[in-house]
């Protein structure tokens, strides 16, 4: 992850502040927060800032998600990218069944632990694959992106930043 992080940010560096850096790398699918987080350590910008940067990032792409992505996928099927579509909804059917046992709190715990195959982008997936109500599913997420947030700043500012400053 830390090789693709540093990859668009040598990209963007060039005319984007870090602070918008953080923040588009926080909308990505699979990096996400996480990756929003890590590379704001490494850009040296202030974690305070880096935290509502990367959460903001992270929360923009849900609710269109939760309200577009089956739709967008039904239309996707018809095209030369339902390969990649039914690659996507098989990954998110394995990851379900763990949401699914637990409802709100399997989706809340599924983002806020920021381990790989998991987060915002995904959590959203499978709630809307489930078809569960947006209201609860919002809720769970955004709550699941403030939990990894406060993990990911003490993984990246803490340990990554010890890291980094005895290097």
């Amino acid at each position: 992850m830390e090789y693709i992080i540093n990859q668009v940010i040598q990209f963007f560096d060039m005319f984007l502040s870090s602070e918008i850096i953080i923040f588009i790398i926080s909308m990505i699918p699979a990096l996400e927060l996480r990756g929003g987080l890590i590379a704001a350590s490494l850009l040296g910008v202030d974690w305070k800032i880096a935290m509502i940067l990367c959460i903001i990032g992270n929360i923009i792409p849900v609710p269109f998600i939760l309200l577009f992505i089956n739709k967008i996928f039904e239309l996707l099927k018809r095209t030369k990218l339902k390969g990649i579509v039914y690659k996507i909804e098989k990954k998110a059917n394995k990851n379900s069944s763990k949401v699914l046992k637990y409802e709100n709190l399997g989706l809340y715990l599924f983002v806020a632990l920021p381990l790989p195959g998991t987060g915002a982008w995904t959590g959203a997936l499978i709630a809307s694959m489930l078809g569960m109500k947006f209201k609860n599913a919002f809720i769970s997420i955004c709550l699941g992106i403030l939990t990894a947030a406060v993990i990911m700043a003490l993984f990246s500012y803490g340990v990554l930043g010890m890291l980094i400053s005895a290097g």
